[in-house]
């Protein structure tokens, strides 16, 4: 339906409806990371807050509803140990609120393929009514070549469509490249693996890198504990202001919780004469 021009000129627009940290509604965007970074943990969190849990990545306030999560790389087992840790953080009202709103199918071997369109149509068809749906991960909901940008840009408009005509928010998982993980340039909207039709095409991503060996010195952390700690931030926004990005640490059961770190003062330089 086209837009009416004298209407959007003169009526104030309705306000932005954010799913996520500077995410729009009804919108297609990723969370980008290297393998085993934590960023199945971290989505089940935030979608766990969507579905009416609490802030614990203290990421601020995001409307509720229902929610979707869709694994298809780990086995239900791994899931059930990342939900009993979750568990352990919620309140008996807290657990049924989120377990009321929050809907788990393991896909896990059943090879979903969002290109046929038996697959499209179920996922379109389990979007409705949602707020949000989880992919988890992209490489797994679709059998494409990555590097080919004509079939990516294929795969992401499936998703705006299935997002377009339900108004529910997709969130795939993806992975980091190689250089960006040895690099430590995981914060870089080119970190993301594959075509750059990945990034272009989608209107929000974040990431969650891992904290490098300078990070861990400018933060006073010592080399044996560098592992427990990721920072999280948005890399794309095509909406909203900036998002700052923050420093999680890794708890039993994998759970995330905001870190607490101080910023090492640098030793003054010698004045040599």
């Amino acid at each position: 339906m086209a837009i009416d021009l004298i209407e959007a000129f003169t009526e104030p627009p309705p306000p932005v409806d954010y799913v996520l940290p500077n995410m729009v509604a009804g919108t297609v965007g990723a969370l980008v990371s290297p393998g085993g970074a934590g960023k199945s943990m971290l989505i089940l969190q935030l979608s766990a807050q969507i579905a009416g849990g609490p802030d614990l990545l203290e990421v601020g306030e995001l409307p509720t509803g229902p929610v979707i999560y869709l694994p298809a790389e780990d086995p239900p087992a791994a899931i059930h140990h990342r939900l009993h840790a979750l568990g352990a953080q919620l309140t008996p009202a807290q657990r049924q609120a989120v377990a009321d709103h929050l809907l788990i199918e393991p896909l896990i071997g059943k090879c979903p393929n969002i290109m046929a369109f038996d697959w499209f149509d179920g996922l379109q068809r389990v979007a409705e009514g949602r707020r949000l749906m989880v992919l988890d991960t992209l490489r797994r909901f679709h059998i494409e070549d990555e590097n080919a940008s004509g079939p990516m840009a294929q795969v992401i408009g499936r998703m705006e469509a299935i997002a377009a005509d339900t108004g529910c928010s997709i969130v795939f998982l993806h992975h980091s490249n190689k250089g960006a993980a040895m690099m430590g340039t995981g914060d870089q909207q080119q970190a993301s693996r594959g075509s750059s039709v990945l990034v272009d095409n989608i209107r929000w991503q974040s990431y969650l890198s891992g904290m490098t060996q300078v990070e861990a010195n400018e933060w006073g952390v010592n080399g044996g504990q560098r592992g427990y700690f990721v920072r999280y931030g948005v890399s794309k926004a095509n909406y909203g202001a900036p998002f700052q990005e923050r420093w999680f640490r890794r708890h039993e059961g994998g759970i995330l919780k905001p870190a607490v770190l101080e910023r090492q003062k640098r030793p003054l330089p010698v004045n040599l004469k």
